[in-house]
C-alpha cells in the first residue's frame, strides 16, 4: 500500500513538472532576441573609451542573459567618428559612444553636458546628473533628434594640454591653431586662437606636422599612449577647459523604447556603471602615466601661470553667457548648470578644497 501511494504521489509530481515546463518552454523561446550596433568617435582599443564601450556591450549581454547584443565599431569603421550622432539619430545604428561637444553645430545645447570651462568636477556633474535634474535637460535637449541619452563615462580632470611654444599670458593664445572641442575651444577663440576640430586619430600626425600648434586629449595615460611629447615639449595644466568631462552613451529613441521594460533597466544601470568604472580607470592610471612622462621622457610640466588663468576664467564667463543667449534651451540649460555650480562650489569650499589644501606637501610630484 506505502509502495503503491509512493509511486502514485510520484507520477502526479513527475507529470506536474513536466506540465510546468511545458508551460514555460514557450514563454523562455518567446524572449525576443536583440541584436544592436554601437558605433563610437574613439580609435580602435583606445583605453578606457573604445574599451569602455566593448566592456558596456559585454556586460548589456551578459546582464541580460544574451538578450541584448551590440556589435562595436571604432571610428571610422562603419561611419566616420563625427558621424556618430547622425547615425544613431536616423536609426542607421541602435546606440553610439562619444560625448556632446562633438555636436555643438547640431545640438548647442548640448556642449553643458560634456564639460564647462571652468566649471563642475566629475563629483559635481554626476551629482547634477543623477540627483540635480541635469538628465532630463540633457534628454529634452536630445528628444528633438530622437535620441537618449545616458552618462557612460568620466575622464576627471583633463589635463590643460601639449604646446608647441610656451604659454605666458593670453596674448600667446593669438594666432594659436589648437585641436580643442566644445565650448573650451569658443574661449580659446576669443583669445585669439583658430580651432581645430580633430577626431583622435589624427591628432598626434597634425602636430607633429605643425597643422596644428597645440592640442588638449584627455590626460597622461592617454597622453602618454598618444606619444604627444614627442610632438611639443610643454605639457600644461590644470585643465580649465574640461574639468570632468562626462563621456555619453546614445540611443536610438525607437530602439530604446521598443525594448521590455527590464531591458531598459538593465541599459541605463550598465551605462552607470561603466561611468563608475571609467573615472575609477582613468583615477588609477595618470598617476603613474604622470610620473613616466616626466621621469623617463623628460617632459616640461607646467602650470598656467595665475594672470592667464583669470584672463581665461573672464572670457570663459563671457563666451557661456553668449552662446546662452543664442537660443531658448541653452538659456535654460546654461541657468541650471549656473545654479547648481554655485550650490555645490559652497560645499566644496569648505570640504574638497581645504582637504586638498592640507595634504598638497603629501602628494608632492616626484621628479619636478
Amino acid at each position: 500500500m506505502e509502495r503503491r501511494d509512493f509511486l502514485k504521489k510520484t507520477g502526479v509530481a513527475t507529470a506536474a513538472a513536466v506540465a510546468g515546463s511545458a508551460l514555460s518552454a514557450p514563454a523562455v523561446l518567446a524572449e525576443k532576441k536583440y541584436r544592436w550596433k554601437m558605433v563610437t568617435t574613439w580609435p580602435p582599443n583606445l583605453p578606457v573609451l573604445q574599451t569602455g564601450a566593448v566592456r558596456f556591450s559585454k556586460r548589456v549581454e551578459q546582464a541580460t542573459n544574451g538578450r541584448i547584443k551590440i556589435q562595436v565599431f571604432a571610428g571610422g569603421e562603419l561611419v566616420p567618428p563625427l558621424g556618430v550622432f547622425d547615425a544613431v539619430s536616423d536609426g542607421t545604428v541602435e546606440c553610439g559612444s562619444g560625448a556632446s561637444y562633438y555636436w555643438a553645430g547640431k545640438v548647442p545645447a548640448g556642449q553643458w553636458f560634456s564639460s564647462v570651462p571652468f566649471g563642475l568636477n566629475p563629483q559635481g556633474i554626476n551629482a547634477w546628473f543623477y540627483s540635480g535634474g541635469g538628465l532630463k535637460l540633457w534628454e529634452e535637449v536630445y528628444a528633438p533628434f530622437n535620441i537618449i541619452p545616458r552618462p557612460q563615462g568620466n575622464t576627471g580632470v583633463q589635463m590643460g594640454g601639449w604646446y608647441r611654444k610656451e604659454m605666458n599670458t593670453i596674448e600667446d593664445f593669438k594666432g594659436l591653431k589648437m585641436r580643442i572641442p566644445g565650448l573650451g575651444g569658443k574661449v580659446v577663440a576669443r583669445a585669439g586662437g583658430t580651432v581645430v576640430l580633430l577626431p583622435g586619430g589624427e591628432i598626434f600626425t597634425s602636430l607633429e606636422r605643425g597643422v596644428i600648434d597645440a592640442t588638449e586629449w584627455v590626460g597622461p595615460m592617454h597622453d602618454l599612449r598618444m606619444g604627444f611629447y614627442k610632438a611639443a615639449p610643454y605639457y600644461y595644466y590644470p585643465g580649465w577647459h574640461e574639468t570632468g568631462t562626462c563621456l555619453e552613451v546614445i540611443f536610438n529613441k525607437k530602439a530604446y523604447e521598443s525594448l521590455p521594460k527590464d531591458l531598459q533597466t538593465i541599459l541605463d544601470a550598465v551605462a552607470t556603471e561603466t561611468n563608475l568604472w571609467s573615472l575609477s580607470e582613468f583615477e588609477a592610471g595618470n598617476g603613474a602615466a604622470l610620473q613616466e612622462l616626466i621621469i623617463r621622457h623628460k617632459v616640461n610640466l607646467v602650470r598656467f601661470p595665475e594672470p592667464l588663468l583669470n584672463d581665461m576664467r573672464k572670457l570663459a564667463k563671457e563666451v557661456l553667457e553668449e552662446e546662452a543667449a543664442k537660443d531658448p534651451l541653452s538659456g535654460k540649460v546654461h541657468a541650471a548648470f549656473k545654479k547648481f555650480r554655485e550650490q555645490i562650489g559652497v560645499w566644496g569650499s569648505v570640504s574638497e578644497k581645504p582637504y586638498y589644501d592640507a595634504i598638497a606637501d603629501t602628494y608632492a610630484l616626484k621628479g619636478s
